[in-house]
């Protein structure tokens, strides 16, 4: 499955975790693939779940 870069960025942005958030938007691709990426978001503290819940189209 996939989610919209901007939904991982604003959720932490959200948090107040700005330079993470900056740091995604420059190095993962527009669309990011959650079981590639399953690590880094166990890193960054996020749930695949919880982003799938509100992925975009």
């Amino acid at each position: 499955m996939n989610i919209a870069r901007d939904r991982i960025a604003n959720v932490l942005r959200n948090r107040g975790q700005q330079v993470r958030a900056d740091w995604v938007e420059r190095e993962l691709p527009v669309r990011v693939d959650l079981a590639k990426h399953v690590g880094l978001l166990a890193t960054l503290r996020l749930d695949p779940a919880d982003l799938a819940d509100a992925s975009s189209p």
